[in-house]
Order: structure tokens, then sequence, then C-alpha cells
């Protein structure tokens, strides 16, 4: 994993706002004890979660999308470290392990491709290589029953989130196959042809490599399902979704209710986590939208699906900072440090 950086306790406490009187999550939280050692630092870690970033955008731009999501990572942690620690969330639960910075890639792609077909032939080819290195740190955080946060880049990380899961938890003695089904949250399936890696057809490139068993896509706009991805998943009995408009324009059932059916379809196995940021509303995004649900629905639905499923990990991704396009988004960071320590509390409830 040659693209990985560890992180040490300076590193943390360097963005943390350390203050008199007050105790920050950055305070708090765990690290690496040994970056030459990181499985043995693992398994002597108390730590039940495993904080990671992948602030890369290559994904995106593979599947000709704005870039950004490289952006997510920092200004997530700025937030996420000044958090309170308390009896809510002591921050002591989590190692920050540190994140992947694959920006030499780009900056070769972007130096050398001749004209745009050719930069997203090279964009595809290096998702293959951030997925083998993904893979690899899922494989190992898993196998030593901590369970992934995974934030930043493309929803391709869907791809070797779910595969690393899979046999890492297959290794821990804790699946009986190396197969685990997937909850997401999007506006979008990202099923899609097997035509090169990128953000969307991580969920079908792990089916076909048969990693993934089950998966139900919650919230997918019905005004961009291809053709083609909605055949497939009507004739999937191993695919399921509900639309943003069955849900919040006809009515057919509430929005935790879709949750529930999410949760109830892949209630057979450990199930990955996926939350889209293009799902909300006005979401700083590779393909933002309008219409969306709420921030607060994604807080309610990740509280929801850590109660009420057996998470193999969670990823957040497509979220934004600040775009290709110059278009900002300054409070996104602290979105989704409200997303992650939703999903994290409701997990250590049910452990007390």
């Amino acid at each position: 994993m040659k693209h990985l950086s560890i992180y040490n306790k300076q590193d943390i406490l360097s963005i943390t706002r350390i203050r008199k009187f007050e105790t920050r999550l950055g305070e708090r939280l765990q690290v690496v004890a040994d970056s030459h050692d990181l499985e043995k630092s693992l398994q002597h870690s108390s730590a039940k979660f495993v904080l990671i970033g992948i602030p890369e955008d290559l994904g995106v731009k593979a599947n000709h999308g704005i870039g950004g999501a490289d952006s997510m990572w920092l200004a997530f942690l700025q937030s996420f470290l000044n958090i309170q620690s308390n009896d809510f969330l002591d921050g002591n639960e989590i190692l920050l392990l540190g994140h992947f910075d694959f920006s030499v890639i780009e900056q070769t792609i972007e130096a050398n491709a001749g004209n745009y077909e050719e930069k997203v032939q090279a964009y595809r080819h290096a998702v293959n290589a951030i997925d083998e290195e993904v893979e690899q740190l899922i494989h190992i955080i898993t196998q030593n029953k901590k369970l992934p946060l995974v934030i930043g880049g493309g929803q391709n990380n869907a791809y070797p989130c779910i595969c690393g899961a899979a046999k890492g938890w297959y290794k821990a003695g804790v699946l009986p196959l190396a197969k685990i089904n997937a909850i997401n949250l999007d506006a979008h399936a990202d099923f899609g042809p097997e035509e090169g890696r990128h953000s969307g057809n991580g969920f079908s490139y792990a089916e076909e490599d048969g990693y993934l068993e089950k998966y139900c896509v919650v919230g997918i706009h019905e005004n961009y399902i291809t053709q083609n991805t909605w055949i497939d998943i009507v004739n999937n009995p191993f695919v399921d979704c509900i639309t943003f408009e069955d849900i919040f324009i006809h009515e057919k059932r509430s929005f935790i209710q879709a949750a529930g059916h999410a949760t109830s379809f892949t209630d057979d196995s450990l199930c990955g986590i996926e939350l889209d940021m293009d799902a909300i509303e006005n979401g700083l995004s590779s393909d933002g939208s309008p219409s969306g649900i709420s921030s607060n629905q994604a807080r309610q639905f990740l509280n929801y699906v850590a109660f009420d499923c057996r998470p193999a990990y969670l990823h957040i991704s497509e979220g934004a900072v600040i775009l290709s396009t110059k278009d900002k988004q300054p409070g996104a960071g602290k979105l989704v440090s409200y997303l992650v320590s939703d999903f994290v509390k409701a997990i250590l409830v049910q452990l007390k």
C-alpha cells in the first residue's frame, strides 16, 4: 500500500483546536502504535472502529463526472476531530488510521494523456490500482474484527470495500463464505456495465466477482435509471430498489419504511452501508440535485441501519467542499462529521 499515509498523534493534534476545560475527539482518538506493523497494531488496539480517508476523484472522472470528491476528507477531519468528547461519544472507540494519496497518479494522467478519451481510459486503468490498495487495507481491518469507516472519494470505492470486507470478515470466522450484502442510499444505482472501473459500476463488478450477495438501493431517482440497469435490477432476485418517487412523490411508503425494507432484504448476512452524498438535496457532489433527501433524513437513515442490520463497513462517498467547477459548500465536511458520529453512536448504544 505505497499510497497509504498513516497518522501519528501529532498529526491529529495539529488540526485539533484544544481549549481549556474541554476535551475534543482528536484528543481521544487512537492511532496506529507501529506504522511498520499495521496488523499487530490493530490486533492490540481496543478500538471498535477504524477511520480512513480516500481523497480521490479518479473514479468520478472515469465516469465522466465533475472532479472534487478529493476535497472532502480534510474538511471532514477538521470538523470531526473537533467534536466534543463526552458521554455520547468519547472518541477512544475509534482508531484514526490515515488516508490514501493517489494525487501523483492523477497528475501523471493530466500531464500525459493526449485528449479527453485518453484521459478517461487512463482514469479507469488507475481505478484498478486504487481498488487493489483499498481492498487490501479493508481486508486487514476486518480480519481483525474492526469496523471500517471510509470517507471521501467516488463510489468506485464501494467495490474494494465490499471485496475487502467480504474476505476479511470471512477470514475472521464471522462469515461462512466471502460474500456480504450492501445497502446504498443513492440517487443512482451505480450498477452500470462492466466497461472499465469507475464510480458508476462498483456494485455490478462486486456482484460479478462473487463478493456481493444482495444489494438494495434506497432513493434512486427514476429519471436517472438507464433502461438496461432497470431491466438488470428487475430480473435479479438478489438486487432490489425503492425509488425516490415511490417514497416522496407517490408516498407508497415512508422514508423509514423504505430503510426498513432495505434492512429486511439484506438481514441474512453482514451488510456494507453506503451513502452517496448526491442523494442529499443541494449537496455538493459530482452529480448533485435540487431534489433529494434532507440532511436530517440522511442522519436518520444511518442511525436506523446501524441499529437494524449487521454492518460490515460504512462508506460515505462523492461529497465535496469544492468542485473543479469552483462551486463551494464549506459546511459539507461538518455534515459528514454528523453522519459518521450518528452511525458510530448507534452501534455503541447497542454494545452497552
